[in-house]
């Protein structure tokens, strides 16, 4: 029996030391991780989207950032890319998953995120058979893009942007080298490559590693905040390692983002070009689209205020408060940009109450929408003389209203025709282009057709622009421009003003013209029957009548009979007489004055007028 007891324990021993042995052995082949991943529960990376997340590739694409820091620290040690095999990736992987457990990130994680440990293995088609360092400046040769591009600060967003694109160039040109590499693996291995040696800052600096390796960083250190939306971007491409497929779609992306970038220099300089040729110190801000976009709620059309053949207006409120009015200009074609420049010039001159002055303007242009081009004026919250003279019932309005409203308008044009040099001609007075503010004070506006003269001379166009209605006579017929065709064009505002009438009325009337209309009631001795029926019985009437005998006089078709405009206001004041009024005019209707306007568009050659109809 004790010699049975001796045996057992003899045996038992003896597999007790094969046991230690054994196990001893085992140890000694177990690999170990050459990642010093120390880094992990110190750098400041966002672990917000892996504590229990809803949606794991967020997470996923986080540890991809924070791993491949490990991996540019060994690059720059031992020189190589990857792993040696799948054994020390898997310790890593390993390693990597204990760390993470200490930040309260689930263990699960790490292989739901990289189920494949053999990914980050060196693998001779990974990428054109790079392994090393050396093999990396054989494939690369001369190319040293990756180097200067990244070789800086890159919490500046510019410098980010050039970094990220030389590691797709490069990629793209290993790619080339080899086709049957993966292109994410390529522009993997150029970030790897730009944090641990063309950056000086090191492998664990927060603005090289948010930068780079797109890692979403916590908002106590991030530096560089204003890079958010690149680095989200380039996030978005890195995540692309998981899978071979993507590699070719980051191929496109690049292709896409050149073409863009080309695109954008092509309309930068056609923005630049056009600011370059609007006068300097014009006092006028330059807006930028997005402000007008939040202003008009993205040009929305309940904020539309008016619309003509050459643009359309909107209501809007800038981030101050301030109301504006916003015009964008349309027909941009050919010489649109001429125009507009033009247009900004002439109203950056003026400077009088009685003329509606420019706030600012706005050239945008891009392949999507195009050219556009704005003008931001204050806005009017009574809205046009147009609009004011449809009103009806208690909102007419009043004899002391029209009186003021005509006398602004005189006071506007004098400004332009003596106060100006060389003068303006506005060659669209109508009651559409009259605004009125608050305290329905008039203001001239839209300059889109005024023209520059010479004092005291008459100024000859093949192009006649206008409203059908306001035109001078001399104007339509020979192209001659001078202060006074605005003159005519005030005239029978005056007219439409007194009597609440349009500039063509065929419904009230047998005739058509509104000065044919007027001719006829005074030369019948009822021009009391001219006023409007609100103010014909509560207006003095000889005040009435002579604002009424200066409208008649204004829009004379003879134009050396018409007054200036100075003349004009000295009359309406009171401070003139009125002279007696010359012979009536042939009646624009009348067939004589067809055969004449016929007869002047034959001498001057022209078969078209330029005339707008609104």
């Amino acid at each position: 029996m004790d010699k049975q007891v001796t045996l057992f324990l003899s045996l038992f021993m003896s597999l007790f030391t094969i046991s230690i042995v054994v196990a001893s052995s085992s140890s000694t082949t177990t690999s170990t991780c050459p990642l010093d991943l120390t880094y992990v529960d110190t750098f400041p990376w966002n672990t917000s989207t892996c504590i229990d997340p809803i949606n794991k590739q967020p997470c996923c694409l986080t540890l991809l950032g924070i791993y491949a820091i490990g991996l540019s620290q060994h690059l720059k040690k031992a020189s190589f890319f990857q792993l040696p095999n799948e054994t020390t990736s898997s310790t890593c992987l390993s390693d990597f998953k204990l760390k993470l457990t200490s930040l309260s990130i689930q263990p699960s994680m790490v292989p739901s995120c990289f189920p494949d440990p053999s990914q980050f293995v060196t693998n001779s088609s990974t990428c054109a058979g790079i392994r090393t360092t050396e093999d990396w400046k054989q494939k690369v040769g001369m190319d040293r893009t990756i180097d200067t591009s990244c070789n800086g600060d890159l919490s500046d967003q510019t410098q980010c942007n050039k970094c990220i694109g030389a590691g797709l160039r490069v990629a793209s040109k290993l790619v080339s080298i080899d086709p049957n590499s993966s292109a994410t693996s390529c522009f993997s291995f150029a970030s790897l490559y730009a944090v641990a040696f063309a950056n000086p800052f090191g492998t664990t600096d927060v603005t090289t590693i948010g930068c780079i390796l797109s890692l979403p960083l916590s908002s106590v250190e991030t530096k560089g905040s204003s890079n958010e939306k690149v680095l989200k971007l380039v996030f978005a491409l890195l995540g692309a390692v998981v899978g071979v497929v993507l590699g070719f779609v980051l191929i496109i992306m690049y292709k896409k983002w050149d073409k863009r970038r080309k695109e954008n220099v092509y309309h930068m300089a056609i923005e630049n070009k056009v600011k370059a040729s609007v006068l300097r110190n014009t006092g006028a801000k330059w807006f930028h689209i997005s402000e007008l976009e939040r202003a008009t709620n993205k040009f929305s059309q309940r904020n539309m205020i008016g619309q003509g053949g050459d643009g359309v207006v909107y209501k809007g409120k800038l981030s101050d408060g301030t109301l504006v009015a916003i015009k964008e200009n349309f027909n941009l074609e050919n010489e649109g940009d001429e125009e507009f420049c033009y247009e900004v010039g002439i109203i950056s001159k003026i400077k009088h109450r009685n003329l509606v002055a420019l706030r600012g303007c706005c050239i945008s242009s891009d392949t999507s929408k195009g050219k556009r081009r704005f003008l931001v004026y204050d806005f009017m919250p009574k809205g046009n003389l147009c609009y004011q003279l449809s009103l009806g019932d208690a909102n007419r309005l009043t004899w002391p209203q029209r009186r003021n409203i005509i006398l602004d308008v005189a006071k506007g044009l004098a400004y332009l025709h003596y106060e100006i040099q060389p003068p303006i001609y506005h060659r669209d007075i109508k009651a559409t282009n009259i605004l009125l503010d608050s305290k329905m004070s008039a203001k001239l506006a839209d300059f889109g057709l005024a023209k520059q003269g010479s004092e005291g001379q008459s100024h000859i166009t093949t192009r006649v622009a206008g409203t059908y209605g306001y035109v001078a006579p001399e104007y339509a017929l020979y192209g001659q421009l001078t202060e006074k065709s605005d003159v005519y064009s005030f005239g029978i505002v005056i007219l439409e003003i007194m009597s609440g009438r349009k500039v063509l009325d065929s419904i009230n009337s047998s005739a058509d013209a509104i000065t044919d209309w007027v001719w006829t009631l005074v030369e019948s001795g009822k021009i009391r029957e001219i006023f409007e029926g609100s103010i014909r019985d509560v207006g003095p009437q000889k005040i009435m009548e002579r604002f009424v005998l200066v409208g008649m006089l204004c829009a004379h078709a003879v134009v050396v009979l018409r007054p200036t405009i100075a003349e004009a206001l000295k009359m309406l004041e009171g401070d003139t007489d009125i002279p007696n009024l010359p012979d009536r005019p042939v009646p624009l209707g009348h067939a004589s004055f067809q055969s004449s306007l016929l007869h002047g568009l034959q001498r001057s050659g022209r078969s078209t007028i330029h005339i707008s109809s609104n």
